[in-house]
């Protein structure tokens, strides 16, 4: 976790394993003393961690979404429902609820990543499938995004 002019940026990937309780040990760089944290789902199957801050923004931008319009509710009801205010306890876990460690497939040895605002928690198995299957695709990913060549990032 960098902090810069008052903005956190989650960075890195670590190794951690979940318990039978569903409690997992958050990298001390991903923690601030007595921080609550927003645990909820995430796209491609992984868990979506943010701070209290960061998850006001977010739901400001959900809420500014039309109610009218079926993929917005559709969305809304799988990222609100899931949605849990997580404590870190004195060990630094926290505990994820039945539900989602379900929805994320989490097993038992899990990768933590640093997304810029916020943190995923991946199964280790779908993590590094994800990655395996993107690999070949990231020149051109950038490509698409930034409209560079990779010799410009």
């Amino acid at each position: 976790m960098e902090e810069s002019g008052g903005y956190i940026m989650f960075m890195g990937e670590y190794h951690h394993n979940i318990d039978d309780k569903g409690r997992i040990v958050l990298p001390r760089d991903f923690r601030k003393t007595d921080e609550k944290i927003v645990v909820t789902r995430g796209l491609e199957q992984c868990l979506y961690l943010y701070t209290m801050e960061e998850w006001e923004k977010v739901v400001s931008k959900l809420n500014k979404l039309p109610f009218t319009k079926k993929d917005a509710r559709t969305f809304m009801r799988s990222f609100f429902a899931g949605a849990t205010v997580c404590e870190f306890d004195k060990n630094g876990r926290i505990n994820i609820t039945s539900p989602l460690v379900g929805y994320a497939g989490l097993t038992k040895e899990c990768v933590i990543i640093g997304v810029n605002d916020r943190i995923e928690i991946w199964d280790e198995v779908l993590f590094n499938k994800f990655m395996n299957e993107n690999a070949s695709k990231m020149e051109s990913i950038a490509e698409n995004l930034f409209g560079v060549s990779d010799e410009a990032l």
